[in-house]
């Protein structure tokens, strides 16, 4: 065997997400022979990729097939986290992705999306931060078992940075680590954009794969300093199936689609899609009961031709794990975590077709 007929044959293994082979993608590295062992490794376009494991039997079976049958073969891989970014000099600038989780109204679950898409993404290997921009009802640090903490402070350059606490895994940041939770937020426009500036400006985030930030409801004025101060890669929108969360979700998804903001909408999310009693097997129709409707995130996303990115249930264990601080994610519910293990593996594949295929990430400039 020689290395020519290798990559020769790996040039017939795509890139599942992106449309061209390995060796065209420059993802095959390291590659050496030693009599009939072949050694190499795959440089996957995240640490969270869910396709590795198809795209190593993939190779394993092309050069068995059309070099020797007779191969040894090991595979390993290493990630890059892709990144479309040019602007490495400004705000945040050593995060690859920033995606903004949002919905249209409140009360769909979109700070418990944004928490366990977070860890999933953590769980795989990425570097993961998750920022709080629900400045009048932040949630995160309730969610992640952190409040009544306070964030340290570093001198970096001769300016104080804001230390985020890491739990789980991921560095997380919210207003109700720096406020009594007994007192209500009562700011004007300016003060919390002044605030949003602050959680980019001043927190020490370092290098990260992703930034997760969730997002208040609706489309107001966080929204807007969001995508003026840094450049958002995408955003993921969460909805139930109720006729009214769609609707208001529909406001979500027309706000990144107005040609003064271009954020690509990565895909769409379906909290609370049914449920089903304790110890029935959710996979039968018949255990499943559409308490909300049935669908109405799937239509709206065919409306729009944007991705669906699944159905998360109606699961008592969700919601008590976000109350009592341990995320589904890192809970013992091996059954609900698959629901969102599945929908991050979707989103991320989304977000590695959005660097692979459109303009890259900028600042907004809008005109107001």
């Amino acid at each position: 065997m020689t290395k020519e007929e290798v990559l020769g044959a790996l040039r017939n293994v795509q890139e599942p997400d992106l449309g061209q082979d390995l060796v065209t993608l420059n993802m095959i590295k390291d590659l050496r022979i030693e009599g009939n062992v072949v050694s190499f490794t795959i440089e996957l376009t995240t640490p969270a990729c869910p396709m590795k494991d198809m795209m190593k039997g993939a190779c394993e079976n092309a050069i068995k097939l059309l070099v020797d049958k007779h191969a040894v073969i090991h595979v390993g891989f290493t990630s890059k986290t892709t990144s479309n970014r040019t602007d490495a000099k400004t705000l945040l600038s050593g995060v690859k992705n920033i995606i903004a989780i949002v919905s249209g109204k409140g009360g769909v679950g979109k700070s418990t999306v944004a928490a366990n898409f977070a860890l999933a993404l953590a769980e795989s290997g990425a570097k993961v931060g998750l920022m709080d921009a629900d400045i009048y009802g932040p949630s995160q640090h309730i969610m992640f078992g952190i409040r009544g903490e306070r964030p340290l402070m570093k001198e970096n350059g001769g300016k104080g940075l804001i230390v985020p606490i890491e739990k789980f895994g991921i560095k997380v940041m919210s207003i109700g680590l720096l406020i009594d939770e007994k007192q209500a937020v009562v700011w004007r426009g300016p003060m919390v954009s002044s605030a949003i500036k602050q959680f980019v400006s001043d927190v020490d985030w370092g290098e990260l794969d992703y930034l997760v930030i969730d997002m208040p409801p609706g489309t107001g004025d966080i929204h807007l300093t969001i995508v003026q101060t840094v450049p958002v890669t995408g955003v993921i929108v969460v909805t139930t199936p109720q006729l009214i969360a769609v609707a208001d979700a529909k406001k979500g998804v027309a706000m990144f689609g107005q040609a003064q903001l271009k954020v690509p909408v990565i895909g769409l999310v379906e909290n609370m899609s049914y449920f089903a009693a304790p110890g029935t097997d959710a996979d039968i129709p018949e255990n499943r009961f559409y308490i909300f409707g049935k669908d109405g995130g799937k239509k709206l996303a065919d409306e729009f031709d944007i991705p669906f990115l699944g159905q998360i249930p109606l699961v008592q264990t969700i919601r008590e794990g976000g109350d009592i601080g341990v995320p589904m994610m890192v809970s013992d519910d091996a059954v609900s975590k698959l629901a969102f293990k599945a929908f991050a593996d979707t989103a991320v594949r989304g977000i590695a077709m959005r660097n692979a295929n459109m303009a890259a990430t900028e600042i907004q400039e809008i005109i107001e």
